[in-house]
C-alpha cells in the first residue's frame, strides 16, 4: 500500500489548450537516506509531492471543471474549490503573488530538486511565464478515498463504503469568470445524521 494522498490539485493557465499540471500531496515521511549510523538517529524528512504535466486539449475552463468534480466525487472529498488568480505580471504584485503561482504548478524556487515536488513537467518554465501573464486556474480537493481524511469519523450519506462513490458526479460546473478573482467551492458532501451539541 502506498502512501495516503493528503491533497489533490490542478493548475491550469487561463489560456486553453494550456496543459495543466496535476500534483498529488502526500501525508508521509521517509528516510533521506538507506545508511545506518550506530547511535546517530538520522531525521525523516516528508515526502515530496508529485506533479505531472498533462498534455490535453480544453477549450473551455468548464471542462477541467467537470474532470477535477468527476475525480473529487469518486474519491469521496467534500468538496472541490475552484480558485481563479489573475496575473501577477504587474506592477506592483505582491511576491506572495509570484511564489503561490510557482507552487500551484509545483515550482519551489529556493529549495533544493525534489524536496517539496518531484516534477515531470516539460513545458514548466513556459506555463509559469504565461500564467504570470495572463493568470491562472486552480482546483483543490482532500480525497477520502486512498487519503489520510478517510481515517475521519465523519458520516457522509453520499459515500458507499465511507470513502468512495459510485455514480457520475451530480454536480454541474458554475460558469467560469477570467475577470473575477477569487474561489468557488462545489459542496460535494451531505452530512448524514443530525449532530447535537
Amino acid at each position: 500500500m502506498g502512501l495516503p494522498l493528503y491533497a489533490v490539485t490542478l493548475s491550469a493557465v487561463a489560456k486553453p489548450d494550456a496543459p495543466p499540471v496535476l500534483i498529488l500531496h502526500w501525508h508521509g515521511f521517509r528516510r533521506r537516506t538507506a545508511v545506518q549510523v550506530p547511535g546517530i538517529e538520522i531525521p525523516s524528512r516528508p515526502v515530496p509531492g508529485s506533479a505531472m504535466q498533462i498534455d490535453v486539449r480544453w477549450g473551455r475552463v468548464e471542462v477541467l471543471d467537470e474532470a477535477m468534480l468527476e475525480a473529487a466525487w469518486r474519491l469521496g472529498a467534500w468538496d472541490l474549490e475552484r480558485s481563479n488568480h489573475r496575473p501577477w505580471w504587474r506592477l506592483n504584485a505582491p511576491v506572495s503573488e509570484t511564489m503561490a503561482c510557482h507552487r500551484a504548478f509545483g515550482s519551489y524556487p529556493g529549495e533544493p530538486d525534489g524536496r517539496v515536488a518531484i516534477v515531470d513537467a516539460p513545458d514548466l518554465d513556459t506555463l509559469l511565464e504565461l500564467a504570470a501573464m495572463k493568470g491562472y486556474v486552480r482546483w483543490l480537493f482532500r480525497p477520502r478515498a486512498g487519503g489520510v481524511w478517510g481515517e475521519l469519523d465523519e458520516d457522509d450519506a453520499t459515500l458507499r463504503d465511507g470513502r468512495s462513490r459510485e455514480d457520475s458526479c451530480p454536480v454541474a460546473p458554475m460558469p467560469y469568470d477570467r475577470h473575477r478573482s477569487g474561489r468557488d467551492v462545489y459542496r460535494l458532501g451531505r452530512g448524514g445524521r443530525l449532530l447535537h451539541a
